[in-house]
């Protein structure tokens, strides 16, 4: 059965915060490795147009 459907989006989004994570490792306060995580992983960051 083909449905078209594909996980690829929630995929890449997982990629890039563990990659964020790694980078960000060793940051004394663990706030900002979550806030770096957080901002890699926005629409706006990735280069894509406010919807609004």
């Amino acid at each position: 059965m083909h449905t078209g459907i594909t996980n690829a989006g929630s995929e890449g989004t997982n990629r890039v915060i563990k990659t964020v994570a790694r980078d960000a490792y060793g940051f004394r306060n663990p706030e900002n490795q979550r806030l770096r995580t957080r901002t890699a992983t926005t629409r706006r960051h990735r280069g894509h147009l406010n919807p609004a």
